[in-house]
């Protein structure tokens, strides 16, 4: 098959409202969080057409690697689109199990990102604030440009400032201390901060932004695809192994599967 036929074929086929997904190169995808008029926030609508999206790429294996970017101008992600929020918890009003579902589908958004399969690599630029910021936290290598900035906004709209799993992917990232300060402030994190931080792997221009994402992704194509899922893997599931013996199991585990399948003989 050619790349010609490659590009146009199943993978070109799944369209959205929302979001705009297109193969840029073999291996590589690319996701666009596609609301732009309205700072890419989401909605109902994009809220169910991300959970078919991750669903869909736990058995894609044509897909190697993901970028992830937000349209327009104005910036990454706003968050929640604040009227249709407001008008859900408006309809949930008064019963506690609708309003947890609402809750844990959003949320859960941040989880689909870490059970897929593929790196994710997001390149972000303006704002990423409260449900955005933390799908920048969700991703793998973090890309931004010098007008980037963070926040964890729900402590600015009267909730707690532990919402959509930032209480657990901040302070693994950044430290529980300066954590606490973002979380308890609603405070924005400029991209210096984010930079010395360590939150994110590179800033560079706007205009630079997609190129250098892709030259991380070009990177990743160059090894064993089920060596980057089991990284992927092993560092999700060590991130809260019990100790040091559980975090080597796993890695012995990985290693042996990709010597096996890959024909290598053991030199012990």
């Amino acid at each position: 098959m050619s790349v010609k036929e490659y590009l146009k074929g199943e993978y070109a086929m799944e369209q959205y409202n929302t979001l705009k997904w297109e193969k840029v190169e073999p291996g590589i995808g690319l996701l666009t969080l596609n609301r732009p008029q309205n700072y890419n926030a989401v909605d109902g609508e994009m809220m169910v057409e991300l959970e078919k999206f991750w669903a869909k790429r736990m058995d894609d294996s044509e897909t190697i690697v993901i970028l992830l970017q937000g349209a327009g101008e104005k910036g990454f992600c706003s968050g929640l689109d604040m009227k249709w929020s407001i008008k859900s918890a408006q309809e949930n009003a008064g019963d506690v199990r609708k309003y947890f579902r609402f809750q844990a589908r959003l949320a859960r958004l941040n989880l689909a990102m870490r059970r897929a399969p593929q790196p994710i690599i997001t390149m972000v630029h303006g704002a990423a604030a409260g449900e955005g910021f933390s799908f920048v936290l969700a991703s793998d290598i973090r890309v931004i440009s010098p007008d980037a900035r963070f926040c964890a906004a729900y402590i600015n709209i009267g909730l707690g400032g532990a919402d959509m799993s930032c209480s657990y992917f901040l302070p693994r990232l950044i430290g529980a201390g300066r954590a606490y300060e973002f979380m308890y402030t609603g405070d924005f994190m400029s991209s210096e901060e984010a930079m010395n931080l360590g939150l994110v792997s590179k800033m560079v221009p706007r205009e630079e932004l997609y190129e250098t994402g892709l030259a991380y992704a070009r990177k990743l194509m160059t090894k064993n695809p089920m060596g980057l899922y089991l990284t992927k893997e092993a560092i999700n599931m060590n991130l809260d192994a019990g100790g040091l013996e559980q975090a080597i199991c796993m890695e012995d585990r990985n290693q042996t599967m990709l010597m096996l399948a890959s024909g290598m003989k053991s030199t012990v």
